[in-house]
């Protein structure tokens, strides 16, 4: 039975899902058995949700078996890769949330220099993969963070000015349809479907496996990186050395901006502990032997309070902020994209850089240029290639108590800026925003996204995520 679902569905009195968990390999979570308090719970603990069941799916056979149940008996439908949306969509009220975390196995092709990778699986069981053969697939800047969530969303991180997104060296996606089918989308099998999986979200359906370009980094795998921080007094002349020097920088050197309290722990100097700070995080990926040549102008800029430039794997700058942002901290996110920095941002940048409410709430800008800014807009999903960078402020605290002060700081700051913003969000960074947002975010391909989502899934089954509405018939 086909059924059309609403954001508000709930499932009915006396589902059997018993029946479900003997369908299963994986286990199957309801509220009354051990485990579920935990297995309900995502990354950002400002989202407290209570799902009908949490299916624990080994392989494709369970995810399918979930699906069908979930359409015949008119159930919300939550997909969890890594847990880490922002918004928490990885679970739903009343809802079965399909968890793939159990599905952790990663297949690693160093001729072809390619990964087949589980939905489960986060960017450090990747990299873990991979960086031992002296290569990476393009990824984002924290180690557990789910593939499947980053991935679908676009995928903005270290490697992208050199070698693009995410979702540009996506070869191909093995996926659950909502009417049960397994199709693996790509150039040449089911492309409209590859197109829009390129940035389009979890839309589409459940993809339970990756497979992606890798590419050369550093040497062996060794890159070298960390942060140059600067006292936040010095934001403006920071931003504007940043603006103009960034895109003048060989692609083989990344460096993303924001606003930070500096952790008040190792290896921080102790002096530095709890300080306001603009900081650049950079990451060069190229020939050691260009190493002085390329960092020269990083290395000569300005009084920096620290200098944290080393030679390090790049797995452990994946993950050198994975210790500060655990699992269960209080989160509030908002988001635009930015054609420029405008001296007009930067003011607003040193007013709430000043108002940091806690130590662990910060401002990033991620640039999206060099390779990424060369596919065309339409060429994916994922549509704003112009050369800018992608903000994210966000609110975090571990005490729940400070939820109210970190949200106010949020909004307050991205209601300041957002008029000097090109319009639209990186889809990964959305809260609970409108459907005007999401449609922004996508420029001009949000109508044909919206014909394909309208092939593989008319009935919106899956529509826990920044949704994409079927068009009509």
């Amino acid at each position: 039975m086909s059924t059309t679902l609403g954001p508000t569905t709930a499932p009915p009195a006396g589902a059997h899902f018993d029946e479900l968990a003997a369908l299963l390999r994986g286990t199957l979570l309801t509220p009354d058995e051990p485990g579920y308090d935990g297995a309900r719970q995502v990354y950002n603990a400002m989202i407290d949700r209570f799902p009908a069941a949490v299916a624990q799916c080994r392989d494709v056979t369970d995810v399918r078996h979930c699906v069908r149940f979930a359409r015949e008996h008119g159930i919300e439908i939550a997909i969890r890769g890594g847990g880490h949306n922002a918004g928490g969509l990885g679970t739903w009220d009343d809802a079965l949330v399909i968890d793939l975390s159990p599905m952790r196995s990663t297949t690693v092709d160093p001729e072809h220099r390619t990964v087949r990778v589980d939905g489960g699986c986060t960017w450090a069981d990747v990299d873990h993969a991979t960086v031992g053969f002296g290569m990476a697939a393009p990824s984002g800047f924290i180690g557990s963070t789910g593939v499947g969530g980053l991935t679908l969303g676009g995928g903005v991180g270290y490697l992208t000015r050199r070698y693009g997104l995410t979702v540009d060296n996506l070869l191909a996606a093995d996926v659950v349809l909502a009417d049960g089918r397994f199709v693996t989308a790509s150039e040449d099998s089911h492309s409209d479907l590859f197109w829009a999986l390129r940035g389009g979200g979890g839309n589409f359906g459940v993809v339970t496996s990756f497979t992606f370009q890798c590419h050369p980094i550093g040497e062996n795998g060794i890159v070298h990186g960390g942060p140059v921080l600067y006292d936040i007094a010095d934001t403006p002349e920071v931003m504007r050395w940043y603006r103009e020097v960034l895109p003048s920088l060989p692609e083989e050197l990344n460096g993303w901006i924001g606003l930070l309290t500096i952790p008040p722990a190792p290896p921080f100097p102790e002096q530095l502990w709890g300080r306001k700070s603009c900081g650049i995080i950079w990451c060069y990926t190229g020939p050691h032997d260009r190493l002085d040549e390329v960092l020269e102008p990083v290395r000569s800029f300005g009084s920096p309070l620290l200098v944290g430039l080393h030679d390090m794997p790049f797995t452990a700058l994946q993950t050198a902020f994975d210790g500060l942002y655990p699992a269960g901290l209080q989160w509030y996110w908002r988001a635009d994209f930015f054609d420029e920095i405008s001296d007009e941002a930067i003011d607003v940048h040193v007013e709430f850089g000043n108002r940091l409410p806690t130590g662990h709430s910060t401002m990033h800008l991620y640039p999206i240029d060099g390779a990424a800014s060369r596919v065309p807009a339409d060429a994916t999903a994922f549509a704003y290639r112009n050369g800018g960078w992608a903000g994210v402020i966000v609110g975090v605290d571990p005490d729940a108590a400070n939820a109210p002060a970190i949200t106010a700081w949020t909004k307050d700051y991205w209601s300041a800026l957002h008029p000097t913003s090109a319009g639209g969000a990186y889809v990964n960074f959305l809260m609970d925003e409108d459907q005007d947002r999401v449609q922004a975010s996508y420029l001009g391909n949000y109508d044909r996204l919206s014909r394909i989502k309208q092939r593989y899934d008319p009935d919106n089954l899956f529509h826990v995520n920044q949704n994409i509405h079927p068009s009509a018939p």
